[in-house]
């Protein structure tokens, strides 16, 4: 029996060469920019209004809003339109609407998921130094700071969310965290992302947690991260003073390419210092670099580093390959290799000068060695 897949007879012997040399060098048309809203009057009970601008026409409506509004994921658009908050035209709408361009629609109220709640869990914890007010943990990667606010799958508890997190970890082992950035982040005063490890400073108490806020914000704490990055940075010594904003076409990233006078997007500088060069014949070119951050902007070094054209190992959002290196000899890294090594500061209640080194993780130190020897 022919298969489905099949041309119909008399065309199997078609060609696609034609097409293939028409389109072959040409750069596929660009992604349509979507304009992003700005959306007032935002809260319980309110009402949005706008039109759709002909840029999005053939997306799916979900799709269309994720990009068009300003911090929200599309499960959180998938939310508002299955509790019936989104009109088209005047009608329920559903997700996978295929737009035109032009309709009108109406967002009333803001998504509504259910409660996450922060509960001790027994996680073993690297604690590299604690007092009466503060702790320093070494995160490993792979574990989240505390709890997004994403929707749950389908079929997951609420809770399953906030499983596994620093968070967590902390609840069962401290008899007491600060509370100033509320009950979902007791405790935290900075992050690290969830794929990269080392060093994070804890409070224990409102106060202390106030003043090292205060002393994040007036860049008092230095932090020395150590990176691997892919190809030879050419100089020793670079400073990266780049605007950092969300990338308004994939909206999971941040970018250097929106201007500082635009909205949501702030100041961001770091000091890059090359370590080491390695060049490899089985795997390529690599640097490790130290970074130090002026400020703590959500992927700063990882973005940073990639508007240099060399991003860290094993990051794939920001344009480094799954493999390092080529097969059968390749390798894969399924982290950033990049760690929080250093921490300093003045003691906030003590004011007494402290510092904290985490060793590089096994994983990290066993394919720098790799690569090394390669």
């Amino acid at each position: 029996m022919p298969s489905k897949h099949m041309l119909p007879k008399g065309k199997r012997r078609q060609t696609v060469k034609p097409e293939y040399r028409a389109t072959r060098d040409v750069e596929p048309a660009p992604a349509p920019v979507i304009p992003v809203l700005e959306l007032e009057n935002e809260g319980e009970g309110s009402l949005r209004s706008f039109s759709v601008p002909p840029e999005a026409a053939g997306l799916r409506l979900d799709q269309y809003l994720a990009q068009a509004i300003a911090d929200i994921s599309r499960s959180r658009v998938q939310l508002l339109i299955d509790h019936g908050q989104v009109r088209v035209n005047g009608e329920a709408a559903k997700a996978k609407m295929k737009l035109q361009g032009r309709e009108e629609v109406v967002i009333e109220g803001t998504p509504h998921p259910p409660p996450l709640h922060a509960f001790p869990e027994d996680i073993s914890l690297t604690i590299v130094y604690e007092d009466e007010f503060l702790a320093v943990i070494d995160k490993p990667a792979g574990m989240m700071v505390h709890a997004g606010a994403g929707v749950a799958a389908p079929g997951e508890e609420a809770d399953e969310r906030n499983h596994g997190t620093l968070v967590n970890a902390l609840l069962y082992h401290f008899n007491k965290l600060s509370q100033v950035g509320g009950e979902l982040r007791p405790g935290i005063v900075h992050r690290l992302d969830k794929q990269t490890s080392g060093l994070i400073v804890v409070a224990k108490d409102d106060v202390t947690h106030r003043k090292l806020s205060e002393m994040f914000a007036a860049r008092e704490l230095e932090k020395t991260y150590l990176a691997l990055v892919h190809g030879s940075v050419s100089r020793d010594n670079v400073t990266i003073s780049l605007p950092i904003g969300r990338d308004l076409v994939r909206r999971i990233r941040m970018t250097t390419r929106r201007s500082l006078e635009s909205e949501g997007v702030r100041p961001a500088v770091s000091h890059v210092k090359v370590l080491e060069r390695i060049s490899s014949e089985i795997y390529g070119r690599f640097t490790v670099v130290e970074v130090k951050i002026e400020t703590g902007r959500t992927h700063q070094i990882r973005v940073h580093l990639q508007s240099l054209g060399h991003p860290v190992v094993g990051d794939t959002l920001y344009g480094a390959p799954h493999r390092v290196g080529q097969a059968p000899n390749s390798r894969s890294l399924d982290r950033n290799f990049l760690h929080a090594a250093r921490l300093a500061f003045q003691h906030p209640r003590t004011r007494k000068a402290v510092a904290f080194e985490a060793p590089l993780p096994s994983q990290l130190a066993e394919l720098l060695g790799v690569l090394r020897a390669g």
